[in-house]
């Protein structure tokens, strides 16, 4: 089976140079396959017109979108998160909403120890010294004005324990730290302590965030949570920005309630000049790249492709909106 006509509405989010990826794959899927760099909200229904199936990474496909739509059938998600899909609207009209859940497992992983490690070890403010000649003037044959700290015995609080979570679990294991988790749903084997996150908030040296967007999660990290955690630990949010109140966040950082954040996700992205967190003390922003190792993108289409033949011959995968 084949559809008959594909829309691909934000290519541009997948692929910052021409030839890293090829769109066209999905030709084979389909009598037509229209791809769009980049979709304007009112330019939506336009973009999508008589199409069947339906692939966007941020482009919001609202109720509105739908009605006026009515030939959609498929909607794919190049993404793990799919908070852009009104899924109840989706499924009120029997249309399947299928993400890629796990494809960017690795590569949030490896940011987020790159920044653990970036905090502890300084290896970038000790390049930077060596650049200005202070090892040249130094006393000693050691230069460590900067003080670093080994990460074994250090409490890595977890809040989401998902596919990411567990894998930055498992690596803050080898290295010898304390892992504390809160998550909605208790895992059946876990070995790792299952606590609250008001006690994760408490205990936690390095606090990472690896939760989807909820009503329950949105403004988790506020004035309230912030003043139980330590003066000495470290924020990381990797998850969606809506999870943290970033004037809150600010003002922790500037007040010396907190010792660090690093982020790769905001409220608002691209970046709004007016964030508090623009100008914040010890905060590291990087602009939403935690997902983008080419390979991690590679994998990002494979499944998205396969999320589609599979639909089209009957055996549909990775709904999230529960239409079969």
């Amino acid at each position: 089976m084949r559809a008959e006509r594909i829309v691909i509405l934000d290519w541009d989010t997948m692929a910052y140079r021409r030839d890293e990826l090829n769109a066209r794959r999905f030709g084979s899927l389909a009598a037509h396959v229209d791809i769009y760099p980049q979709t304007k909200p009112e330019e939506t229904v336009e973009h999508i017109g008589d199409a069947d199936i339906v692939i966007c990474n941020k482009v919001r496909i609202t109720r509105e979108v739908l009605e006026a739509c009515p030939n959609i059938k498929y909607i794919g998600v190049l993404a793990t998160g799919f908070n852009n899909v009104d899924t109840e609207a989706a499924a009120e009209r029997n249309i399947p909403v299928c993400n890629a859940g796990s494809y960017s497992t690795d590569a949030v992983t490896q940011l987020v120890f790159a920044y653990i490690f970036d905090y502890y070890q300084k290896v970038a403010l000790y390049s930077m010294e060596v650049r200005l000649g202070g090892w040249e003037k130094a006393p000693v044959f050691s230069y460590f004005p900067y003080p670093t700290a080994e990460l074994r015995g250090k409490t890595l609080g977890i809040i989401g324990y998902g596919n990411i979570g567990k894998r930055v679990a498992k690596i803050a294991d080898a290295f010898g730290m304390s892992v504390l988790i809160a998550t909605r749903t208790v895992p059946e084997s876990c070995p790792f302590p299952v606590v609250t996150a008001e006690e994760v908030f408490r205990r936690a040296d390095i606090l990472t965030l690896h939760c989807p967007l909820t009503d329950v999660t949105a403004g988790l990290i506020n004035r309230k949570s912030l003043s139980l955690m330590k003066e000495t630990a470290v924020l990381i949010n990797t998850s969606r920005g809506g999870t943290v109140v970033e004037q809150d966040l600010a003002d922790a950082l500037n007040h010396d309630m907190l010792a660090a954040a690093y982020l790769d996700v905001l409220e608002t992205e691209p970046m709004s000049p007016d964030t508090p967190l623009k100008g914040a003390k010890n905060c590291t922003i990087t602009p939403h790249i935690g997902w983008t190792p080419l390979e991690a993108r590679r994998r990002l289409l494979d499944i998205t492709e396969d999320n589609l033949r599979g639909w089209l011959n009957g055996n549909p995968q990775h709904v999230v909106n529960g239409v079969q």
